[in-house]
């Protein structure tokens, strides 16, 4: 059976309900209560049974859940994954919609399917794939940059001397943050292995256009940068994203090189010589460079990706945590590729572009997200305080799932879904 569940937060203790809302601390609508939170603290500081709280609780939860979402459009962003997974675009997946603190997160379907079923929880780890250049990669050059010891503008060849030659000399940070550099798309993946040899590849790669010309998805871009983290840092990018960003958000699922422990919560991917990848990062190149890489290798969690989600909304803090000064955020989070490219893109984070499929049809321009090949995305729309996360393993047991149009018509309906918000005169453009 399929559940959501009520996460009620009190500094940092939480307990759990099966309900289909989550309401948060942070809750500041003037209309809400003003002593519920405070009731609510002082239940759990003194210990008072759950049953007490979850009766206290569910006489004041659903007026506030229906003053949020309209539950026709949730029940079909449910019927959306279902019908998806049915028809095997994926084996399961996790669903977060969370406005202005309130929060509708569920798990459908299941984790694996080989070598035998087991049921999707809320809590699987999934490999985050592309979502690793806007959760790991691009928040650590964004660090480095506040900090001055990267400039935006600067070639890229000041942080990789060797980066060099048939004009890869004039590729600058920027212009790796928007896929605009001109590099090609990937690396070729025959015959190679290892990090020094992949940073060594990209760094001798031919341009396919003159930088700044024209927009060109590139992981190459986001390997780069990865290295450029880990020489101005003077530590892994791991290490770097794990001691500024994961650890103090409390972000305690997510990370590169998934211990052991961890195993039988990660959702698997791919079939590789008769056994499920589990653990170990689907994209090739990645994994030849030993599981770490700035366009690919992190996992993570739903419930994680929240927590970055609403730091982002609040500029860079969270829980009285600041990972980012107010105008980092926003600097990476507007239109920064260059006019004549004819996409909006920020610094790492998508804004309109043809990869912008979770946007759906309504959320507007100033909305931004990421996708990740393995079936997962975030969106995030500051203006009406919103995110839609859906993570999911849509390349397991094979690489036929398709969620493409999943994705956009979640965006669509969690737009929808929001009560008293109206997007339908908001500015959109939109790609095939």
């Amino acid at each position: 059976m399929n559940r959501s569940f009520c996460n009620i937060h009190a500094g940092n203790r939480e307990k759990m309900m099966p309900v289909c809302v989550c309401i948060r601390h942070t809750i500041r609508k003037p209309t809400r209560p003003s002593t519920l939170v405070h009731s609510l603290t002082s239940m759990l500081k003194s210990s008072m049974r759950i049953a007490t709280l979850a009766a206290l609780f569910l006489s004041v939860a659903p007026p506030l859940f229906a003053q949020t979402f309209h539950p026709d459009k949730l029940a079909a962003m449910d019927a959306a994954i279902e019908t998806a997974i049915t028809n095997h675009q994926c084996p399961g997946g996790v669903l977060w919609l969370e406005h202005d603190g309130i929060a509708y997160h569920k798990a459908y379907g299941h984790r694996a399917l080989v070598p035998r079923p087991e049921p999707m929880t809320e809590d699987t780890i999934f490999d985050m794939a592309s979502l690793t250049k806007v959760m790991a990669t691009t928040p650590a050059i964004m660090l480095l940059i506040e900090r001055c010891q990267i400039q935006l503008d600067a070639p890229a060849c000041d942080y990789i001397p060797e980066f060099k030659g048939q004009g890869r000399e004039r590729i600058t940070i920027r212009e790796l943050l928007t896929h605009t550099s001109g590099l090609p798309p990937d690396l070729e993946t025959n015959e190679w292995h290892g990090y020094a040899t992949a940073i060594k590849k990209a760094c001798a790669i031919k341009l396919e256009s003159p930088p700044g010309t024209a927009f060109k998805y590139s992981d190459i871009n986001f390997i780069l940068l990865g290295e450029i983290v880990r020489r101005v840092a003077k530590m892994p990018l791991q290490g770097f994203v794990q001691r500024e960003i994961y650890g103090p958000l409390k972000m305690t699922d997510t990370g590169f090189l998934p211990p052991k422990s961890k195993l039988p919560r990660i959702a698997p991917t791919e079939v590789v010589n008769g056994k499920p990848l589990r653990g170990l990062v689907d994209d090739p190149t990645a994994r030849r460079m030993g599981g770490v890489a700035g366009s690919a290798g992190l996992f993570s969690t739903a419930s994680d990706l929240a927590r970055n989600a609403r730091m982002m909304l609040n500029l860079g803090e969270l829980d009285g945590v600041r990972i980012f000064q107010p105008e980092t955020v926003k600097l990476m989070t507007a239109p920064q590729a260059p006019s004549a490219v004819k996409v909006l893109h920020g610094l790492g984070w998508d804004i309109d572009s043809p990869y912008s499929g979770p946007r759906g049809n309504l959320f507007p321009i100033g909305s931004y997200g990421h996708t990740g090949w393995t079936g997962t995305s975030i969106w995030i729309d500051p203006s009406s305080k919103t995110f839609v996360i859906f993570l999911s393993n849509r390349n397991h047991p094979t690489d036929a799932g398709d969620i493409l149009p999943l994705r956009r018509k979640l965006g669509t309906l969690a737009a929808q879904a929001i009560v008293g918000v109206d997007f339908t005169n908001a500015p959109a453009t939109h790609y095939p």
